[in-house]
């Protein structure tokens, strides 16, 4: 099974129904679907896509939305050694995108899919847009 850790872009896009990328980013998500790819994200990256539900469309709907989306999705596990790989790797300058990547690794991902591919210049994983990971798949 492919393990595909799917960014907080994707889901805020998802979320909030951001054209053009709503689009790839639904079929991405469908992909939680399928036996042969298992998504994950990270309690922070949903947090992130709460908090821009939240403004677009109020508590509700985006508590609606995020428990609609996990139902696709597996959410990984964060704790101290997650955040103190990201502190600690000096090639790391953003530490959230260093606590997505660590949380990926530690979830065995073998992608990490996201709009903001330079974020993870730092990563060992292979790193995608959405519409590289549709091509791909």
């Amino acid at each position: 099974m492919k393990r595909v850790f799917i960014d907080a872009n994707l889901l805020v896009a998802v979320m909030n129904k951001e054209y053009p990328l709503f689009s790839d980013t639904a079929r991405v998500l469908s992909l939680g679907n399928r036996s042969d790819y298992g998504l994950f994200t990270s309690p922070v990256c949903l947090a992130i896509a709460f908090y821009f539900a939240e403004k677009k469309s109020g508590t509700s709907l985006a508590k609606k939305k995020l428990k609609l989306i996990l139902e696709h999705i597996k959410v990984t596990t964060l704790g101290d050694k997650t955040v103190r790989q990201a502190l600690n790797n000096a090639s790391i300058h953003d530490v959230e995108d260093g606590i997505q990547y660590y949380s990926a690794l530690a979830s065995s991902c073998n992608f990490i899919v996201t709009e903001d591919k330079d974020d993870f210049y730092f990563s060992n994983l292979l790193v995608m847009s959405c519409k590289e990971l549709l091509n791909y798949i």
